[in-house]
């Protein structure tokens, strides 16, 4: 999680790690960015049709942010290049100054909770549905206690979640990566097949559907986006671990993942607001009837692939408050008094107090569209607010020409400030609907 010290140093030259040189291929780079961006996300791409007011607005909505979405990730990619760091709040802490940087780490923090409140809300949503399709009852009768959610979903978390968080490292993890991305392709392919086939249990006339109520419908899509697209909090590492560092190599990469993104997103979206209209559900899964075997499948891949990335999540927000503590302890008592936070009377405190919280808020938060509203506003800070401040301050310490410096300060402070209105839209939006 660290890297080297920021420095003057151009585009040019690379970060290179301590441990090993840069091995990661274009192609593995293309398909971590797709892997990162695809998630839980995809879920809820129906619903913000629905929200956006149709087809049409939505869709236009999410091209727009398209551009700045791949700007981000070029921008991010090139003021790595400048700080010399290779981790997110490393590069906005070396370019932006201290003050910036801890506010990068707190927006970090509370972003990857919020994560993995919406992954364990994701879970006990699939579990309630296999639940009712595992074991059926007659209506009048109450359904089992143990098929309540707080109790499931709370079995879960002690005995698969918390194990899998507890290691020192994750590595393990990369050959469960692959899975995310195919959960995602498998529930884009039978949304589309869904809407086509007509099965039995759905409406056989969708609802019609409506323009906008006015201009705040359309940008509540803006939530849903970043949330669903969120992989700039990863682009640095995976940008520093390339072979190729070329700026312009680096773009092709985060085009064509992006790209590849947006026409599964796209799919799943138009053709899930196509089949149930108004009707359609935050999480997509939860409107299809609960006895199809195909939507099971789905939801079987869907629930395990969550599982398998939770404890990613949980790990980048354990090593930042590592970090706190080590910080924290060096300042108040000194080196010789630091315990290793890596250790496991640190660490295990830590991976408890992470997954116990997030699991509180996940039963607690009725509606996982709160959740993601929440989650899309802190996430503009990553996708425009960051990388408009990265931007800006890059520049004033490379050797650009002034009409190429005066264009890059303008696209650097319409990021600043697209990125302002959509966190100040979308989180007062949340807390009232929570309220």
């Amino acid at each position: 999680m660290e890297g080297p010290t920021p420095g003057g140093r151009g585009h040019a030259e690379k970060p290179v790690s301590a441990a090993a040189r840069p091995n990661l291929s274009s192609l593995g780079a293309v398909f971590i960015l797709l892997k990162s961006a695809l998630g839980a996300g995809l879920l809820n791409f129906p619903w913000a049709f629905h929200k956006a007011g149709g087809v049409a607005p939505a869709l236009l909505v999410e091209l727009v942010s398209l551009v700045f979405l791949i700007s981000g990730l070029v921008i991010l990619g090139y003021a790595a290049s400048v700080s010399g760091q290779a981790t997110y709040q490393g590069v906005v802490g070396g370019l932006c100054g201290p003050a910036i940087g801890k506010l990068c780490e707190a927006c970090f923090i509370i972003n990857l909770l919020m994560i993995s409140v919406a992954f364990l809300r994701v879970i006990g949503d699939q579990l309630d549905k296999l639940c009712d399709f595992l074991l059926p009852g007659a209506p009048p009768a109450p359904p089992p206690w143990y098929t309540d959610q707080r109790f499931t979903l709370t079995l879960l978390s002690l005995l698969l979640i918390l194990p899998l968080s507890a290691p020192r490292e994750i590595g393990f993890q990369k050959y469960t990566s692959i899975l995310g991305t195919l959960a995602a392709c498998y529930l884009a392919l039978v949304v589309v097949a869904q809407y086509y086939l007509g099965p039995p249990g759905l409406a056989p006339e969708p609802l019609p559907a409506v323009s906008p109520a006015s201009w705040t419908s359309v940008f509540s899509v803006f939530p849903t986006i970043c949330f669903g697209f969120q992989c700039h909090e990863a682009a640095v590492s995976i940008y520093c671990s390339m072979r190729n560092q070329s700026l312009w190599h680096w773009a092709l990469v985060s085009v064509l993942s992006l790209l590849a993104c947006c026409l599964v997103y796209s799919l799943t979206g138009l053709y899930g607001f196509l089949t149930f209209g108004t009707e359609v559900s935050a999480d997509i899964l939860m409107s299809y009837p609960g006895s199809d075997g195909v939507i099971i499948v789905a939801r079987v891949l869907f629930a395990v692939s969550i599982v398998t990335v939770y404890p990613i999540v949980l790990f980048l927000g354990r090593s930042v408050l590592q970090d706190f503590w080590r910080r924290g302890c060096c300042w108040a008592c000194g080196p010789r008094a630091l315990v290793e936070p890596s250790g496991p009377w640190v660490r295990m405190p830590l991976t408890v107090l992470w997954v116990t919280g997030t699991l509180a808020l996940a039963l607690f938060l009725p509606d996982l569209g709160e959740i993601i509203g929440i989650i899309g506003g802190i996430s503009s800070f990553f996708i425009f607010i960051f990388p408009g401040l990265c931007l800006i301050c890059a520049i004033s310490v490379e050797p650009v020409g002034p009409q190429v410096r005066c264009c890059l300060e303008a696209w650097g402070v319409v990021s600043v400030l697209v990125g302002t209105f959509i966190f100040g839209q979308s989180t007062v939006a949340a807390v009232l609907e929570l309220l």
